[in-house]
């Protein structure tokens, strides 16, 4: 088994590439996924967020308001490291528990936005950084995801800035592209990443 770490600043299309890794073949783990499904209902990560941050986190069908939570930690670097205290060991359970149950010779690519901010590097055979620049950020979060500039700006500044991603790569891919190229170097990427887990101690191929 090859483990992968990927990553890359909110905005940046790391959800697009392990999409195309995932039909190259890789067995994907996502960590955003994750870290809705360990606050959803009736768990006890929705309790103890509830009670860090009281009922108004609630949406009146007693799920998270992922939004209204969002305004409240990204721009206090306090509260956000209150509420990752909570999910992160959470996200970090559920995610060994679905790579144990990858097949032995599998790609298990893990999708993490905070990779870095959280040290986790070490934890990868291989660090995959999605890389984009600020504007293309900003551009993507404002005109597709309907974030005010505002909150565009302060989410990639509670994030690892760009140089900090790129020094802990191992393989760095340019979204700055059109999909089509993307597609194409994602290609390149997983011909890597598959030499590399059926390789001694999956080791690169260089």
């Amino acid at each position: 088994m090859l483990k992968v770490g990927l990553t890359g600043g909110i905005g940046a299309g790391k959800s697009e590439v392990s999409r195309l890794l995932v039909e190259c073949g890789a067995v994907l783990i996502d960590a955003d996924r994750i870290a809705r499904e360990v606050v959803a209902p009736g768990t006890p990560g929705l309790a103890a967020v509830t009670e860090a941050f009281g009922e108004d986190v609630l949406a009146p069908d007693g799920s998270l308001d992922r939004p209204r939570l969002g305004s409240i930690v990204f721009s206090d670097p306090g509260k956000l490291a209150v509420l990752n205290s909570i999910v992160h060991p959470l996200v970090g359970a559920r995610s060994r528990e679905l790579e144990t149950a990858a097949p032995e010779d599998a790609v298990v690519v893990h999708d993490v936005p905070l990779l870095t901010e959280n040290a986790l590097a070490p934890l990868y055979d291989v660090v995959v950084v999605v890389d984009a620049a600020p504007e293309t950020q900003l551009d993507r979060l404002v005109r597709l995801r309907g974030m005010t500039l505002e909150d565009a700006h302060a989410r990639m500044a509670a994030q690892a800035t760009r140089e900090q991603r790129r020094e802990i790569a191992d393989i760095v891919i340019d979204n700055d592209v059109p999909l089509a190229d993307l597609r194409r170097r994602v290609k390149d990427v997983w011909a890597d990443l598959a030499h590399r887990a059926h390789a001694p101690h999956g080791t690169s191929p260089e």
